[in-house]
């Protein structure tokens, strides 16, 4: 939700990158689990190196992600994600049709990526501290815009409190990533509709 330097807001360019499902994915790796080589990607994802090759520089001409020359050799790229967000304002896409439809696409196939992650989860055999600690479910509120945006603030400032908490916590035994997912959106009520 916010523009600092570990994200990146979305525009039309970044739009048309991020379209691709597969490109997605590989961008979610590779914030997710670090950098990484188009083979050891193809692996993860089940697709054939070269291809994955070709999605990756398109990711890399939007800003999505560049060269991580530290690990890289003359026989092996590898790749890293340039920041760990990316933010998306509404207003910043205009009301062409094209471009309102590769937005729902995107969000779409995000919505759809976060379901999966929470589906992984139940499916994966963890210990009853992980089971215990983990939730999913949701409330209702009665809010208007101003009121809905003050929350969405307010529940960032705790996130990025407690994610730049975690980025100077060593790696531990029971100390694991965690991912936090939120869906915020009005409803129309049945009667209204």
């Amino acid at each position: 939700m916010t523009d600092e330097p570990e994200s990146k807001r979305l525009d039309v360019g970044g739009l048309r990158a991020l379209a691709h499902p597969l490109r997605l994915r590989l961008l979610e790796l590779l914030r997710l689990d670090g950098p990484a080589t188009a083979t050891r990607l193809a692996e993860r994802v089940g697709g054939n190196t070269g291809n994955i090759s070709w999605h990756l520089r398109q990711l890399a001409a939007a800003g999505f992600i560049e060269d991580h020359e530290e690990r890289g050799t003359k026989r092996e790229r590898w790749w890293r994600a340039c920041h760990q967000y990316t933010s998306v304002h509404d207003a910043d896409f205009p009301a062409d049709p094209e471009i309102r439809s590769s937005l729902f696409t995107l969000m779409t196939q995000n919505l759809a990526r976060q379901m999966r992650r929470a589906e992984e989860f139940l499916q994966e055999d963890w210990d009853e501290a992980w089971r215990a600690a983990a939730a999913m479910g949701h409330w209702v509120l009665r809010l208007d815009p101003d009121a809905l945006l003050a929350l969405g603030h307010e529940i960032t400032a705790v996130l990025e409190r407690h994610e730049a908490l975690s980025r100077e916590a060593p790696r531990e035994p029971g100390v694991e990533d965690v991912i936090f997912q939120l869906q915020v959106f009005p409803r129309r009520r049945a009667d209204e509709a």
